[in-house]
């Protein structure tokens, strides 16, 4: 999120920039060219702050661990999910962190994790290829192009003044747009037999959600058991069917919050009266042994030793004009109340005396069956039990859209879709009024707004430089961390019945808002503002001037790339801001065991959503320039490569996954590379119908483009028919290979039903399975063109976690799939043991109302709370199911 908005902003300034140094040329085509000292001076500055950033990162991700190395350790973390500690010199950790092999993130953080670092490889692969293919071809055109240009514009498209030169970009282009269409082609591949392994992998076939198909929009007569069970067929083993649980969902909300309530008003009884008796002690009104003597004493009385009754945590009930109470009292009586209430709600909707909702969940004995109740059509009506899910967490699902209705769900969809186009279209609008902020003076002279100079020239000096320098650096990154909260809220309004769902909607939304307002509209931007003043001379013009100068805007991705790939990817990894706020926010608002343990055991997540889209549109960027101004490739590799550096550190050593989409985001980033690729061939099409005008050398790379084109869509469409099903689906022969490959290992009766092994053993990466004949290694090139015979099913089962499988209890497994509300139970309260005794009696006169405990945390010499954050398994520790 941070990330997403200093790269917004980054691309607003730049975008700005871009304008300004443009504005200065208007008047002349060939006026000269700054487009090396733009990127020099942008160079300069950037590269020093990156080195700034960097030497911190050094020196601190040592002394600060929790927040630079937090999964080589933390306790809440499981052994699989830790990654091994790195050396603790200056540069000695590099070694070993370049050691650790991205496959790691695949089987000791998640899928979708180990296929973003893929991605960020194969587009710096790509770029990398781009530049092998247009810079010996096209430097040599472009630099003897005769065009007049100078500086870096000599080596862009618009530095030809011989036309017939234009085969040139044209068939570089097709040759890197073909090589582009088979990497997307390959690792497609790639994908689904990654999948079809990560999906069968005894980690996953084994999870009850592998087994589990959410049907949304079910008609009434249908929420029966025996009738839905006789429409599903054999295989199913279980049903949790939705319920309207709103007045339940509030009665916990209320239990919670008093019983938070009570915790933190306790602990804040409990430090203030140390903190008291230390006073004491320091000015010697108090000795141990009087302290000694007074533990023990009748209820009520341990506290009040060292506090008066009007020094015990109190409250009002309505804020400012509501009785005030005290707290504890309060709490406790409240607590007595709704606790049985919340037991007798839960218990009456577990036994189905609920109002039903709309959705069922269905669990059946084997991932096959529920794979094949997934892939049929269930009703003979449109929308009606449909659509479909499986592989849900139950801690992903937003149970307040399975009460949605299927005509509910059209109009949602129409909806949140129109005013999410609307949006992006139209978010140019607020971006352009808090520029205009910036230019307030010029603004005041302008026919129209000149009433503006009676509110801002009364103004200091002092203070309209911050309004016009630092108010829109703010605004606009409130703008910019907006957007991604509003895509999200769309996306849930819309129906989306589960946070993994939201992000691949998040995805899409996202992804367009990139390339139209952080591509399409600042190259317009930057070229438009240059040539403006040709154009209003001369209208005529106006094709011949914005070819000349459309290949011109690639300077600003120049300086757009460094800022990106040095200064972004330096915060990124130092995060300087997160760990001040992480120190700082903890030492103030932490004041009770339970709040330093959530704090402590957090990891920064990454939203999928959010995150692939920024660096698809950086590929994109680099696609569409690669034969126009081919430079950006070269560019483009290395702040992708700065990018990737960041990036793994997080993923091994920082970041968590907090939703997981079984990789669907990474195909859905390979069909987005097409839009690069059409976007690339019409910009094409555009500047060699341009120079038709002018010489009949255009024509043929005209055609050979729109043939090009053609193809693009042509291809795009038969690799969807052909790999959609794959991609969304799992066949059935995979369940057929995956026995035979298990017979193979175990032996004929060494396995269970559904393919998830008895008896696992231990494996080693890049080996082949006990038992099964390894084969021959293969060459790169051999590896590279065939993906579906190297990197098959056989070869990627060997890259998952295949030694780990799930098991639950009874209740685990019967609870999987209730609303949350329904299954919570009451929670432990968790107080700091004090010398004093109090914390004893507040057990003591707590626990019959609610379970509470003054274990695993305690005030030192200072008062001060404690708890044992390297055992990291306090108390109110609860192991989270592997649903």
């Amino acid at each position: 999120m941070a990330t997403n908005t200093v790269a917004e902003m980054a691309t607003s300034i730049l975008k700005r920039q871009a304008m300004a140094s443009g504005d200065a040329n208007i008047g002349s085509a060939k006026a000269p060219s700054n487009s090396a000292s733009s990127v020099v001076s942008t160079l300069a500055p950037v590269a020093l702050y990156a080195l700034v950033w960097a030497i911190l990162f050094i020196v601190l991700r040592r002394p600060f661990k929790r927040y630079y190395q937090p999964r080589t350790f933390l306790g809440s973390l499981r052994p699989e999910q830790r990654t091994p500690k790195l050396s603790d010199s200056l540069f000695g950790w590099i070694r070993g962190f370049y050691n650790i092999e991205d496959t790691y993130v695949l089987q000791h953080h998640s899928i979708d994790a180990y296929l973003f670092l893929r991605f960020l490889k194969i587009a710096i692969v790509c770029c990398i290829v781009g530049c092998l293919i247009t810079w010996p071809v096209l430097f040599p055109v472009f630099a003897t192009g005769g065009a007049g240009k100078s500086q870096l514009d000599i080596i862009t498209f618009s530095n030809q003044s011989n036309l017939w030169t234009y085969f040139a970009p044209c068939g570089c282009a097709m040759l890197f747009f073909g090589f582009i269409i088979y990497m997307i082609t390959r690792e497609s591949v790639f994908y689904i037999n990654l999948r079809q392994a990560y999906l069968m992998a005894p980690m996953y076939a084994s999870r009850i959600s592998s087994r589990t198909v959410l049907f949304t929009s079910v008609p009434e007569q249908y929420m029966n058991q025996q009738k839905l069970a006789t429409v599903l067929g054999h295989g199913v083993r279980r049903m949790w069917f939705t319920s309207e649980t709103k007045e339940l969902e509030d009665k916990v909300e209320d239990r919670d919050k008093a019983a938070f309530k009570l915790e933190a008003a306790e602990t804040k009884l409990i430090v203030t009266a140390n903190k008291q008796r230390l006073k004491e002690e320091k000015k010697g009104q108090r000795s141990a042994s009087d302290e000694e003597a007074a533990i023990g004493e009748g209820s009520g009385s341990a506290a009040a030793r060292y506090l008066k009754p009007k020094q015990r945590p109190t409250h009002r009930l309505k804020p400012l004009i509501g009785k005030k109470v005290d707290t504890i009292d309060w709490c406790r009586s409240e607590l007595k109340r709704l606790v049985p209430e919340v037991d007798t709600m839960q218990a009456s909707e577990k036994a189905g005396h609920g109002k039903q909702g709309r959705s069922v969940f269905v669990e059946f004995e084997t991932l096959s069956e529920a794979q094949a109740a997934y892939q049929s059509l269930t009703h003979h009506q449109a929308l009606h039990m449909a659509p479909r899910f499986i592989g849900m967490n139950p801690n992903e699902i937003i149970w307040s859209n399975l009460r949605i209705k299927w005509w509910e769900l059209v109009v949602r969809k129409l909806a949140t879709t129109a005013f999410v186009v609307a949006l992006i279209i139209f978010w140019s609008i607020p971006v352009a009024a808090v520029g205009a902020i910036s230019n307030i003076n010029k603004l005041e002279t302008t026919s129209g707004f000149t009433w503006l100079k009676y509110i801002f020239d009364p103004i200091p000096p002092a203070i309209m430089g911050v309004i016009t320098g630092l108010l829109p650096v703010i605004l606009l990154a409130v703008l910019m961390a907006l957007l991604p909260i509003i895509l999200r809220a769309m996306a849930r309004f819309s129906g989306d019945p589960t946070r993994s769902a939201v992000e691949l909607s998040v995805q899409n939304s996202y992804f367009a808002f990139q390339v139209i307002q952080v591509f399409l509209v600042a190259t317009l931007g930057s070229a438009a503002s240059s040539v403006g003043g040709q154009i209003a001379q001369n209208p005529a013009s106006a094709i011949s001037v914005l070819a000349n100068n459309l290949p011109q805007a690639s300077t600003f991705y120049l300086s757009y790339f460094l800022l990106q790939g040095l200064g972004v990817v330096a915060s990124l990894l130092v995060g300087l801001a997160g760990l001040v706020i992480f120190m700082l926010l903890g030492k103030l608002l932490d004041k009770t065991p339970r709040k330093m343990y959530k704090r402590w055991i957090s990891l920064s997540n990454l939203g999928w959503g959010t995150v692939f889209p920024v660096y698809t549109n950086l590929f994109v960027i680099g696609i569409c320039y690669a034969a126009i101004a081919p430079l950006v490739l070269g560019f483009a590799a290395i702040g992708l490569s700065f990018f990737y550096f960041a990036y793994r550190y997080n993923l091994l050593f920082v970041s968590n996954a907090q939703v997981d989409t079984k990789g669907r985001v990474y195909p859905r980033a390979l069909q987005q590379v097409f839009v690069g690729l059409y976007i690339a061939e019409m910009c094409l099409i555009g500047l060699f119908a341009i120079g038709v005008a002018d010489s009949i050398g255009a024509l043929g790379p005209l055609i050979l483009m729109i043939l090009m084109l053609i193809f693009t869509a042509l291809y795009q469409v038969s690799l969807n028919a052909a790999l959609s099903p794959l991609i969304d689906y799992l066949p059935k022969t995979i369940d057929a290979e995956e026995r035979r490959l298990l017979s193979m290992e175990n032996g004929a009766n060494g396995h269970d039903y559904d393919g998830v092994p008895d008896k696992e053993g231990g494996f080693s990466k890049g080996h082949a399975a006990n038992g099964l004949a390894s084969k021959k290694k293969p060459n790169f090139f051999s590896k590279w063109l065939r993906p579906d015979i190297h990197q098959d099913y056989e070869t990627m089962r060997q890259w998952v976690p295949k030694d780990i499988a799930i098991s639950y209890t009874r209740e685990q497994e019967d609870n999987a799939y209730f609303n949350p509300a329904i299954t919570q139970v009451t929670p432990l309260l968790w107080i700091p043991r004090d010398a004093t005794g109090i914390s004893q009696q507040e057990v003591r006169d707590t626990k019959p109302v609610i379970p509470i405990t003054d274990d695993g945390a305690y005030l030192d010499d200072k008062g001060k709370i404690v708890w044992d954050s390297e055992d990291g398994r306090p108390p109110i520790y609860e192991e989270v199911p592997y649903y």
